[in-house]
């Protein structure tokens, strides 16, 4: 067994998604199961390089995890040739120079989403790592969740029939910053900073949408800042000048109509912080982070609307749950591995910088469409 060390430089390590998601349940996680096997005797050890803005953070960071190598210099983090790959999970508004930095230094680049903050950029971005030559992906997590492999196994096996709607309810309460600390940074509500939920969350149902159903034909949505004032990390208050809910309607190719409502000012009354209703000719399923449920046409009930008398159906006790069948790992470390796979073993990848561009896509026709009252179409980006 030969091991192989892989410098991956790491930027935007010190905030919530780059710390716990990407650092320790990814790649510090691989380092813990002995490194990535190859499948030719050759297994990968990740040796992150931990990039950020804030020296005392980033030293503290890499204490804790016994990691050597952090700065606060990309130009000569990306300088180095020992560092192979380029990894970005910083705020949106610094992706996209970056990135570019990245792929123009000659680095495998793989990223968080939004990967820039117009269609113009993004597809620059991917066009720019193809003429360079480099590997490039997206983190696109949600589709290795154990719930939405679950649906997609209802999917592949026909339990459907007629795909006819989906339905989404994702969000929480995310509290002002007055009197409770907010749970998301202040930048997420400040579009000026490259904040808002379509932003943030309709490249992430582009792709839910896209893998599982079809391709996204036209949005039409309907924003709104619900807390239009909040307290940011230093208590202070400030103006929330992006989109804290977005309602949106989406006709997928083969007709499939969605819905998806996207919000930090709603309070949760379902059993994940994210679901999906699924409705076909032959059966439903509601999938969740973890668990998927179902109910098939021949156990369907056949309820009477009557407002006079209580309903005698438990309709929540009439679906099945799908069984797990297999162990779930941490749905971005999975794809971390794959992606990984890709640069050093040439295994196929499909969620690249164009998937990505397709998301920025989804979300600046979704801000265009809130503004102008009416759907628009969503053309094909041509590769």
């Amino acid at each position: 067994m030969t091991r192989r060390t892989v410098r991956i430089a790491v930027n935007g390590v010190t905030g919530r998604m780059g710390h716990h998601q990407h650092l320790v349940r990814s790649l510090l996680a691989l380092r813990e199961q002995g490194g990535l096997g190859l499948g030719d005797g050759t297994r990968l050890w990740p040796e992150p390089v931990l990039v950020g803005r804030r020296e005392a953070a980033l030293r503290e960071l890499a204490d804790r995890y016994g990691l050597t190598a952090w700065s606060t210099d990309l130009a000569g983090v990306l300088a180095d040739p020992a560092v192979e790959v380029y990894f970005d999970a910083q705020a949106t508004s610094a992706r996209e120079a970056a990135l570019r930095q990245a792929i123009a230094a000659g680095k495998h680049v793989y990223t968080e989403k939004p990967t820039a903050t117009t269609l113009d950029g993004a597809l620059a971005l991917a066009r720019a790592a193809r003429a360079a030559g480099v590997k490039h992906g997206v983190v696109q997590d949600k589709l290795f969740l154990p719930g939405l492999r679950k649906l997609k196994r209802l999917l592949d096996g026909g339990f459907f029939g007629r795909v006819l709607s989906v339905r989404g309810e994702f969000g929480y309460w995310v509290f002002e910053g007055d009197w409770q600390p907010a749970q998301r940074p202040s930048w997420n509500y400040r579009a000026e900073d490259g904040g808002g939920i379509v932003v943030d969350m309709f490249p992430h149902w582009e792709y839910v949408l896209h893998e599982l159903f079809g391709r996204v034909r036209t949005v039409q949505a309907l924003t709104a800042t619900h807390v239009p004032q909040r307290w940011d990390e230093r208590g202070k208050p400030y103006d929330a000048t992006a989109d804290d809910a977005a309602y949106g309607i989406f006709e997928l190719e083969g007709g499939v109509v969605a819905q998806i409502n996207s919000s930090w000012a709603v309070r949760v009354h379902r059993d994940e912080l994210v679901e999906f209703q699924v409705d076909g000719t032959e059966g439903s399923a509601v999938a969740g982070l973890r668990g998927c449920r179902f109910q098939h046409r021949a156990a369907t009930p056949k309820p009477v609307w009557n407002p006079d008398l209580p309903s005698p159906h438990a309709f929540r006790d009439q679906w099945q749950e799908v069984p797990d069948n297999g162990e779930s790992d941490n749905g971005f470390k999975a794809q971390w591995e794959l992606f990984l796979k890709h640069v050093y073993a040439d295994a196929p990848y499909h969620w690249d910088l164009f998937a990505g561009a397709r998301g920025v896509q989804l979300a600046e026709l979704g801000l265009r469409s809130a503004a102008e009252g009416r759907r628009i179409d969503v053309p094909e980006i041509a590769r």
